[in-house]
C-alpha cells in the first residue's frame, strides 16, 4: 500500500509525511486555476510556520530523485514533505467553499472556448414555472412546424428535401460499410518496461452490482499494474457503491474520487473530475458493464504507433453480450454490430470525425486536456468530442478489440437511454453549427458534410420517419388507388423508406457475420417496428432539449441473467488459464 510505503521512503530520506489533517485553502498560495495543475504533477505549495514549504506526492522516479536531493541539501528536508497520492487528491477535491475543482470540471470548456460548449449562457434567468410553460410552447411550435410545414408550405419541396437528406445519409453509411477492410499491422509486442502509464477511467453512479465485475475485468487486462492508473469516479450520495468499493478490499493501483456537486450531474463533468489526476500518457474510458477484451489497452497504443502523431483517439468495438434477453436487444446487438464492427471502420477510413462511442474510447491525454476534455453539458459526450477533435487538427480512429456490454432489455430502459443519445446529438449539432462558415474552415469539406450527413442525418431521419409516412399514406388516399405513385414526390418518398430499409438491413447482416452471429439476423426484419420506437424517442428527446436539456437519464446495469452467466464462464476460463501457468486465479482475489 502507498501509506506502507510512504513510511518506508520517510524513515530513508528524513521526509516528514503530511496528512492534510490540519490544512486548510488559505494555507495553499496557488491561485484557484492552477489547482488541477498541482493534481496532474503530485506537487503543491503550502505556507506553514510562515515558510513556504512543497508538498510531494512521489511517483515513478521521484523518490530517487529526493532522495539524491536531501543527500546532497539536508536543509531540503525542512522545506519537502510527502504525501499519499490519495490524501493530497482528497484534499483537492473538499475545498466546499471554494469547489474550484468541481467548477473546472463543469465549466472549463465553457470558459476556453464557449463556441464549442453546450452550457447555458446564463443559469437562473427565469423562474423555474414560466421558463418551463415557455420550453413546452417552443416544443409545441417546433413540432407543428415539422408536422404542418410539408403539407402547407411548398409541401413537395419540403419533401424532396428531406427525403434527399435522409438519401444522403443513407449513401455515406452504405458507402463507409461497402469499403472493404484494410489488413491490419500487427507490429512487434512492447516489453512491459517499454509501456507508457495507462490512465482507466469509469464514472460510475448507483452501480454497486456492478462495480467488482467491472474491476475484475480491468484486473484481467494485460498490463503491468505498475504502470495502470485506474480512477472510479462516484457522485457524493452514492453510498451504495462506495460501500461495494469498500468491500472489495485494497488496491493500490486504483483510486477513488467523489466528484464535487457543482455543475451538472452527468458522465462527461466526473469525467472531467478525473482528467486532472490522470497520470498516464493515454486515458481509457469504460463504463460499468463493461467487459474489454485484455489485450485492449496494448492494441490500442499499436493503433497510435502505426497510425502517426495525427491521431487522438482510438475506439473499440462494443458487441452486445445479452441478445437473447429481448427482441430489444437482438435488434441493439445488431444496431452495434453494424455500426461498430462495418460502419466506424469504414468511416474511419475516409478521414472524417467519428461520432464515437460512449466507452472504449482511448486518448491521448494530452491531446485531450488541449482540447477542453469533455462538456460537461453535452449529455452524448462522445459524438460531441469526436468533432471537436477534429475541428482541432486530430483524427480519430478504430481498432481490432471488443468490449462486451449489456443492452437495455425492455422498453422503458431502451426508450431513456436512446432518447438521451438522441438529445445529445442534437446538442452537438446545434453546438458545431453555430458558425458554419467556421466548422467548415476548422474541420474542412468532410467534416462539415460527415456532422450534418450523419449527426443531422440520424436525428433528422428519427423525427421525420412517421412525418414521409403520413404524408405518403395521405397521397395514397387521395390518389385513389390507381392512382397511387403517379405524382412526382410519392416515388422518392417509397424510395427514400425502401432504401432506409434495405441499408439498415444490410449494414446489420454484414456486422453480424463479422460477428460469426448471422444466425440472428432474422431480427431485422422487425426494423420498421424498430424505427417507429426511434421516433417516439426523438420526440420525446426533443422535448427533453427544450425542457430538461441537461438531464441524465441513466442506463440500468446489473439486469441481465445471460451477462452474470456469461462473466462467470469468462472467470472461469481466465482461471484455467491462469492456475496452468502456475499462478493465483482471478477468482481468488478479494473482490
Amino acid at each position: 500500500g502507498e501509506e506502507a510505503y510512504l513510511r518506508a521512503l520517510s524513515f530513508q530520506s528524513g521526509l516528514a509525511i503530511e496528512t492534510f489533517a490540519e490544512v486548510s485553502r488559505s494555507d495553499c498560495p496557488l491561485p484557484d486555476r492552477y489547482l488541477s495543475s498541482a493534481a496532474q504533477h503530485g506537487l503543491l505549495p503550502l505556507r506553514q510556520r510562515e515558510r513556504l514549504v512543497w508538498i510531494v506526492a512521489p511517483r515513478g522516479f521521484t523518490a530517487r530523485r529526493l532522495c539524491r536531493m536531501v543527500a546532497a541539501y539536508p536543509s531540503l528536508c525542512d522545506r519537502i514533505l510527502l504525501a499519499a497520492r490519495r490524501n493530497l487528491h482528497q484534499f483537492l477535491l473538499r475545498q466546499e467553499a471554494v469547489d474550484v475543482l468541481g467548477r473546472t470540471a463543469a465549466n472549463a470548456l465553457h470558459r476556453r472556448f464557449p463556441d464549442l460548449s453546450a452550457a447555458p449562457a446564463a443559469a437562473g434567468d427565469a423562474p423555474r414555472g414560466p421558463r418551463t410553460m415557455r420550453r413546452l410552447a417552443q416544443t409545441a411550435l417546433l413540432s407543428a412546424m415539422m408536422v404542418l410545414t410539408p403539407t402547407i408550405v411548398a409541401p413537395d419541396i419540403w419533401s424532396s428535401a428531406l427525403a434527399l437528406w435522409f438519401l444522403a445519409f443513407i449513401g455515406l453509411r452504405l458507402a463507409a460499410s461497402l469499403m472493404p477492410l484494410r489488413p491490419v499491422r500487427r507490429p512487434p509486442r512492447v516489453p512491459d518496461h517499454g509501456l507508457p502509464v495507462y490512465t482507466v477511467i469509469a464514472a460510475l453512479y448507483r452501480e454497486a452490482s456492478s462495480v467488482a465485475s467491472l474491476l475484475k475485468a480491468i484486473e484481467a487486462l494485460d498490463y503491468p499494474r505498475e504502470k495502470l492508473d485506474v480512477i472510479i469516479v462516484i457522485e457524493l450520495d452514492d453510498l451504495e457503491t462506495r460501500a461495494a468499493l469498500t468491500r472489495l478490499g485494497p488496491m493500490p493501483h486504483v483510486q477513488v474520487l467523489l466528484a464535487p456537486a457543482e455543475g451538472p450531474r452527468t458522465k462527461p463533468k466526473a469525467l472531467n473530475c478525473a482528467l486532472p489526476f490522470a497520470r498516464g500518457s493515454f486515458t481509457a474510458v469504460f463504463d460499468a458493464e463493461d467487459c474489454p477484451e485484455p489485450g485492449q489497452l496494448r492494441a490500442a497504443l499499436d493503433a497510435f504507433r502505426t497510425q502517426g502523431a495525427g491521431v487522438a483517439c482510438a475506439q473499440a468495438s462494443l458487441c452486445i453480450e445479452n441478445q437473447s434477453d429481448s427482441w430489444l436487444s437482438r435488434m441493439f446487438a445488431a444496431e452495434y454490430a453494424g455500426q461498430f464492427d462495418v460502419f466506424l471502420p469504414g468511416l474511419a477510413s475516409f478521414g472524417v470525425p467519428l461520432p464515437l462511442g460512449g466507452s472504449s474510447n482511448h486518448f491521448r491525454t494530452a491531446v485531450l486536456r488541449e482540447v477542453g476534455g469533455w462538456d460537461a453539458y453535452n449529455v452524448t459526450e462522445d459524438a460531441d468530442l469526436g468533432f471537436r477533435l477534429a475541428r482541432f487538427g486530430y483524427r480519430s480512429t478504430t481498432f481490432a478489440s471488443t468490449t462486451f456490454e449489456e443492452a437495455p432489455a425492455r422498453f422503458g430502459g431502451w426508450l431513456r437511454q436512446r432518447s438521451r443519445w438522441i438529445k445529445g446529438w442534437m446538442q452537438t449539432w446545434s453546438v458545431h453549427m453555430r458558425q458554419p462558415r467556421r466548422l467548415w474552415k476548422e474541420a474542412g469539406a468532410k467534416g462539415f458534410l460527415t456532422l450534418n450527413a450523419i449527426i443531422g442525418g440520424n436525428v433528422l431521419t428519427a423525427l421525420t420517419f412517421p412525418v414521409l409516412v403520413i404524408d405518403m399514406a395521405l397521397r395514397s388516399l387521395e390518389g385513389a388507388g390507381s392512382e397511387f405513385g403517379a405524382g412526382t414526390v410519392t416515388p422518392l418518398h417509397l424510395t427514400t423508406i425502401a432504401a432506409g430499409f434495405v441499408s439498415t438491413i444490410v449494414v446489420g447482416l454484414m456486422g453480424l457475420a463479422r460477428r460469426g452471429q448471422l444466425r440472428q439476423g432474422w431480427i431485422l426484419a422487425l426494423t420498421p417496428i424498430y424505427w417507429a420506437c426511434l421516433s417516439i424517442a426523438a420526440w420525446r428527446a426533443l422535448y427533453q432539449l427544450l425542457s430538461e436539456p441537461y438531464r441524465w437519464e441513466k442506463t440500468e446495469h446489473g439486469l441481465s441473467p445471460q451477462i452474470r452467466s456469461a462473466a462467470a464462464s469468462r472467470t472461469l476460463k481466465r482461471d484455467e488459464e491462469t492456475c496452468g501457468a502456475g499462478l493465483r486465479p482471478q477468482s481468488a482475489l478479494k473482490y
